[in-house]
């Protein structure tokens, strides 16, 4: 019997709530403008616990009383007003999806003049902060630039994002599950592999299995690849068959309440080139190393040099994309990267995932696995048979 599902109780949404208000005092931002659609939703349903589907929803979080959220159709209202964590829930026809009817139910909406008009009842509108910056649709910019046409608009990305690095203890919790999920469909996925199977019966295997333990979803767009399309960093499962002598390389993360785990493993079925193999090695001793070196206090510029410096000590400089980690979360990668351009340190609830990626335009290989940065050290959140794996 599988446990019950964590749920995220109506207080954590309204703490996240009160702290945005609180940078914005601190910036000096009357109101907070959040987006999402079905692929970028993750500050909405920080904020709000509801997802995007279909329709655009926006959440607006003024400095100082309850937040608003935005979304188009009666469709969309009734499913906020079953799911939300906010109680404020209105229609905004331009939050419609792109192909949406003429709604013969009748329904209140509203445009941002109006809101903006209500809003100003209660508190100055001067300056206004955009998150989801590069998503939010030209059209709704417009709307809003029209209902505040004196304001200042400030980017709020980073806002948002550094109060999300950080994680709850039920955060916590829910990528703890997340990571497990994740870990034990990837065992599934691992026995389904045999010469003459094909990409997408192996992720359909892990699908299976994950939904069985209780996830939403995929943490984003996962994939199984095998033979020749494992250089690319991104790919998709095919209708190729698994073959003799090749390496299939699959990225696999489950959504769980909202929060993502994510597993990428190379599996050996007889031998590869001799480069390939290396690869691999050199991949699971940086993945080792980054792990063992990770700790609260720890500089991202120390990490980032010495994976840079065994890439270097291997021949391998210049074959990786970015630094060997990322933090995670609602998203599967939500910022801080681990590199040296900047001065950051590690800190006791920060989650990342160890991503180390090494490819030319012939081979390639990917090791990912989940750890929470603790007060004494690292959790490790996955770690199954990180080891070249030969079936």
């Amino acid at each position: 019997m599988t446990k019950a599902r964590i749920e995220i109780p109506r207080t954590e949404y309204d703490r996240r709530i009160a702290a945005i208000q609180k940078s914005l005092q601190e910036q000096n931002i009357d109101l907070l403008v959040t987006h999402a659609d079905e692929c970028e939703s993750a500050n909405v349903r920080y904020l709000s616990n509801f997802l995007a589907v279909f329709d655009f929803v926006g959440v607006l979080v003024p400095k100082e009383g309850a937040p608003i959220l935005l979304t188009g159709g009666p469709e969309s209202y009734d499913f906020a007003v079953e799911f939300a964590q906010i109680d404020d829930i209105r229609i905004h026809p331009m939050y419609v999806e792109t192909s949406a009817p003429e709604w013969d139910k009748p329904t209140d909406v509203w445009d941002f003049p109006g809101i903006l008009q209500e809003l100003r009842q209660r508190l100055p509108i001067k300056r206004i902060g955009i998150a989801n910056t590069n998503i939010i649709p030209y059209a709704i910019m417009e709307d809003i630039k029209k209902g505040a046409p004196d304001a200042e608009f400030v980017n709020a990305d980073e806002l948002i994002m550094r109060h999300r690095w950080y994680k709850s203890e039920i955060e916590v919790e829910a990528l703890r599950e997340a990571y497990r999920i994740t870990e034990e469909a990837v065992k599934v996925a691992v026995d389904a592999i045999q010469p003459g199977v094909r990409e997408w019966e192996i992720q359909a295997a892990w699908l299976g299995e994950i939904y069985r333990l209780g996830a939403e979803g995929m943490g984003y767009s996962c994939w199984v690849t095998s033979g020749p399309a494992t250089y690319q960093s991104l790919c998709k499962a095919t209708d190729r068959q698994v073959e003799q002598n090749s390496m299939v390389q699959f990225s696999l993360g489950a959504k769980y309440v909202g929060y993502c785990g994510n597993m990428c493993r190379a599996i050996v079925l007889g031998d590869l080139p001799d480069i390939h193999m290396d690869m691999i090695k050199v991949a699971l001793e940086c993945t080792n190393d980054t792990i063992g070196r990770m700790g609260p206090g720890v500089p991202f510029a120390g990490v980032y040099d010495e994976f840079q410096a065994t890439l270097e000590r291997y021949g391998f400089k210049g074959l990786n994309l970015y630094g060997p980690a990322h933090g995670t979360g609602m998203q599967e990668c939500e910022g801080p990267w681990v590199d040296n351009r900047g001065s950051m340190v590690m800190e006791p609830n920060m989650v990342f995932n160890i991503d180390v990626w090494i490819a030319n335009e012939e081979y390639g290989v990917r090791i990912e696995d989940g750890v929470l940065i603790t007060d004494k050290g690292v959790e490790e959140l996955s770690s199954w048979r990180r080891e070249i794996i030969r079936i």
